[in-house]
């Protein structure tokens, strides 16, 4: 057992389980594995069922979309139904559907069975947030934020594999990493199924669930009456348009403006992954020693903001190497803002309560990243490739204000 002891009144202990800390590490690699692998060979596999390359966009981010949607409606049940039944059978579940949904895509065969595979994924895509939630269970509060960035690291690590993975699996066929994230994603459950414990004590689960739990309206209506979550939850609501928007038009952005190739915009997507390595391994512990978890986020949204100028300069100018600078700098960002904001999240509810919001919170994420790919892809075509980078420049610096002004230094 792993023992932390918390630096409260009282002094007391609490142990993490290794074996739930293991696994919990374990899953988020796979998963982001799993997700990113995919990412280099989306507008390929689009490609034979569009006619030009503006409909190849608005098919690329319309897949975003509707993974979305579905996440929006799922995400609230899945973290309601963890408060109730434990965080296993609900994790177990979520990672057994994203290998079917993955599996789905690479058999392919016409676009409605390419919308059909995402709508499975999205549908059980209640992952990460039970995954946060366990995680929420076995740390302490005060230990939280920096677990958060170990998740965030050990994500980037599968973030920095799977893209340049996928790219050199596309070579024997752009349906290959689909079935490999498949395959790790089974490979997850099966570990989960024999090595997972239950995080969450029968004596905190919720003893019933009202139907209008489930209901991702009435879930985002209650979040966001919490006067000391909603401008936390807006700032983050902006960011994820934005942030939605580039990650779903970037291979085809990349592909219209250099003629980049999957392997490529693979290593572009493995950056991403470099800097939650680098940040969670040696940034930010110097940044929780001098800094709240408010003004790391306002750190990142701001270093996302140059990315974004970096990214519109290398569209105008045709010049890769901004491009690559731009990433590196927003992926910076990323990394940071990520931990800091499930950090003052979870910290604002009890035990009985992580499930949901941490629920809330991805269907909210999932509406941005619904809204996000449409406008990003509408702008794309209509306003030109730099017009996704030029909307997220401006929706950061309006989330930086909300931040700013609305949060409590205590979060």
């Amino acid at each position: 057992m792993f023992t932390f002891r918390s630096h409260n009144e009282q002094d007391t202990e609490q142990t993490v389980d290794k074996h739930a800390l293991l696994f919990g590490l374990v899953s988020v690699f796979l998963c982001g594995i799993g997700f990113s692998i995919i990412i280099p060979v989306v507008p390929f596999l689009v490609q034979p069922y569009t006619n030009n390359p503006g409909e190849q966009a608005i098919v690329v981010t319309l897949l975003t979309s509707v993974y979305a949607v579905c996440v929006f409606f799922s995400a609230p049940a899945f973290g309601a139904l963890s408060d109730k039944y434990g965080r296993r059978p609900l994790l177990l579940i979520c990672l057994l559907g994203s290998a079917i949904g993955y599996f789905v895509f690479g058999i392919g065969g016409a676009l409605w069975v390419l919308f059909a595979g995402r709508i499975i994924e999205g549908v059980t895509g209640g992952s990460i947030s039970t995954i946060f939630a366990y995680f929420a269970d076995i740390i302490p509060p005060e230990q939280r934020t920096k677990y958060f960035g170990w998740l965030s690291a050990v994500v980037g690590v599968g973030t920095v594999i799977g893209p340049t993975l996928g790219g050199f699996l596309a070579k024997f066929g752009y349906a290959v990493p689909m079935y490999f994230g498949a395959i790790l994603t089974v490979l997850n459950v099966v570990y989960g199924f024999y090595f997972m414990p239950e995080s969450l004590d029968k004596n905190n689960r919720l003893k019933e669930i009202a139907f209008v739990r489930l209901n991702p309206f009435t879930q985002l209506a209650n979040l966001l009456s919490m006067k000391h979550l909603k401008r936390l939850l807006v700032s983050a609501f902006l960011l994820w348009i934005a942030n939605g928007s580039l990650q779903a038009v970037f291979s085809q952005f990349t592909i219209d403006t250099f003629s980049w190739r999957p392997a490529i915009i693979g290593l572009m997507f493995s950056i991403m992954g470099f800097q939650d390595i680098i940040s969670q391994g040696f940034i930010m512990p110097k940044l929780l020693k001098n800094l709240s978890d408010k003004q790391i986020a306002i750190l990142g949204m701001v270093s996302e903001i140059i990315g974004y100028s970096l990214i519109a300069a290398s569209a105008l100018f045709s010049f890769y190497p901004f491009c690559i600078a731009g990433m590196f700098i927003f992926g910076f960002g990323d990394s940071i803002f990520g931990p800091s904001f499930n950090g003052m999240l979870s910290k604002s509810v009890d035990s009985r309560e992580q499930g949901r919001i941490q629920g809330g919170s991805q269907s909210i994420q999932a509406l941005a990243r619904m809204i996000g790919p449409i406008i990003g892809g509408q702008i794309y075509v209509s306003l030109g490739s730099a017009a996704p980078a030029f909307m997220g420049m401006i929706l950061i610096a309006a989330a930086i204000a909300v931040l700013h002004k609305g949060t409590h230094a205590t979060i």
